[in-house]
């Protein structure tokens, strides 16, 4: 333990931490600047009880958006923990698609801070998988990476082969609800699936935007006789 501390000490003598978007020195590695921290746009209560979508005005109860109301997901509940803008962005994009894979430990100190009731009762955290094409050329899930270092401070079971994209899809970018629903059908397959029947599952994926791709993987799981699927992703697009 003391020279797990003493190698800490002196890793941040050698590299200062420092804000992984404005460069500015930290007191510790993987934080913000106090600066860049507050740009930040936390979701918080009010907010829908089934996809959390925030709520511009004080809800009573658990209330629900009334596009839930107009047809229910196949998820029982969905948490974000930041809003998707143009300052945010610029930390996922890098993550996603810059090879910025030591934010990871950034992003899972976000993740923790979601709404306790996410976290209840699962047995199992799942990413989002991508097809083997794009990871080949991406090098890796990011997804995988947040559900992966989740379930270790969490102290939760992790796995990634249960849940397979099976088909490559378009990219989702500058679709619309029902085109985005239509590109992912049918996309995922669940393997082993006896060995997940009757458990809790929470999905990890970055960005939520429509959930039309996080539905769709809770909708083959509910199939297969997952007892209850939950969802928690990094970011959530506000503004359609």
């Amino acid at each position: 333990m003391f020279l797990k501390q003493f190698g800490k000490v002196l890793l941040n003598i050698i590299c200062p931490p420092v804000c992984p978007i404005c460069g500015e020195a930290v007191d510790e590695p993987h934080c913000l600047c106090q600066k860049c921290y507050q740009k930040l746009h936390f979701i918080t209560k009010p907010c829908c009880s089934v996809c959390g979508r925030p709520f511009e005005y004080q809800a009573l109860g658990n209330m629900i958006c009334a596009t839930c109301m107009k047809k229910a997901p196949s998820f029982s509940m969905a948490r974000s923990v930041l809003e998707y803008d143009d300052f945010s962005k610029q930390l996922v994009l890098a993550f996603k698609h810059g090879d910025r894979t030591e934010l990871t430990p950034l992003f899972v100190k976000f993740l923790m801070q979601a709404d306790p009731e996410i976290f209840q009762n699962v047995d199992l955290i799942m990413p989002v998988p991508l097809h083997w094409t794009r990871r080949l050329k991406r090098k890796y899930n990011q997804s995988a990476l947040l559900g992966k270092a989740l379930g270790r401070e969490m102290g939760l079971p992790y796995s990634e082969k249960y849940l397979k994209r099976v088909r490559r899809t378009e990219s989702q970018g500058k679709k619309k609800q029902k085109e985005r629903q239509k590109n992912v059908k049918n996309a995922f397959l669940t393997i082993h699936s006896d060995q997940i029947r009757g458990k809790t599952v929470l999905l990890v994926d970055d960005v939520m935007t429509t959930g039309a791709t996080l539905n769709e993987c809770a909708k083959v799981l509910k199939k297969e006789g997952v007892k209850d699927i939950k969802v928690i992703t990094l970011y959530r697009v506000i503004t359609l």
